[in-house]
């Protein structure tokens, strides 16, 4: 019996032992992450970087995002609520991570409508309609296209054009090379004043806001 009770308690030490260390672990890459983060700050906003917002608000969000990315879509709109609830204390920065096959090609009309000072009004339009561009996780251009078409004001012409120009593959290229660095893996990733939301989850996210106001 005395066996019995000791093989218990060592069972139950080292399970007490793997946990912590586990915790320990996950803590101690928490911590260096927001401190790799802290260091490379600069990376999180360029200065061709889209900011919406208060441009001197007490929070700078950004959000690396990919337009067919459903969490992105399924996010959007609540961050754009928080921010009016917050009343000009968040800035949004939006950086891409065009992660989707063929995202390229939504980032570039992105931009195209951007040039033509549509760029929230397409942007909402393509999360909208993302069943009917992203089929099985890939972009069809043509559909995206074809969505496009009918935006209003949006001069199509001008957006073909445009997609012929280097100007958004250089940002594109900066964006991505910017996410390696930031080693940001999936969409959306935000950032909070520089400090990574680690956990995933809007409640987090809230919570991580509010701490920096």
């Amino acid at each position: 019996m005395q066996n019995k009770k000791m093989v218990v308690f060592s069972i139950v030490i080292l399970l007490v032992a793997f946990f912590a260390a586990g915790a320990y672990y996950k803590n101690l890459q928490n911590e260096n992450k927001v401190k790799m983060t802290k260091e490379q700050v600069q990376t999180l906003q360029r200065p061709y970087s889209l900011v919406i917002g208060n441009k001197d608000a007490k929070v700078q969000l950004v959000e690396f995002f990919d337009p067919a990315c459903g969490a992105c879509a399924y996010f959007y709109p609540k961050v754009k609520k928080l921010m009016e609830e917050k009343k000009g204390d968040i800035k949004l920065v939006l950086r891409y991570a065009p992660f989707h096959k063929n995202s390229n090609y939504a980032v570039k009309m992105l931009e195209g409508a951007r040039e033509q000072g549509l760029f929230e009004e397409t942007l909402e339009l393509m999360f909208v309609s993302q069943n009917s561009w992203v089929e099985q996780h890939v972009v069809n251009p043509q559909k995206l296209w074809a969505v496009l078409a009918n935006a209003k004001n949006l001069d199509m012409e001008i957006l073909g054009e445009f997609m012929n120009s280097p100007k958004a593959n250089d940002i594109i290229k900066q964006d991505l090379e910017d996410v390696e660095t930031l080693n940001i893996d999936k969409t959306p990733s935000y950032f909070v004043n520089g400090e990574p939301l680690v956990e995933f989850g809007w409640d987090n996210l809230v919570n991580l806001i509010d701490s920096h106001l």
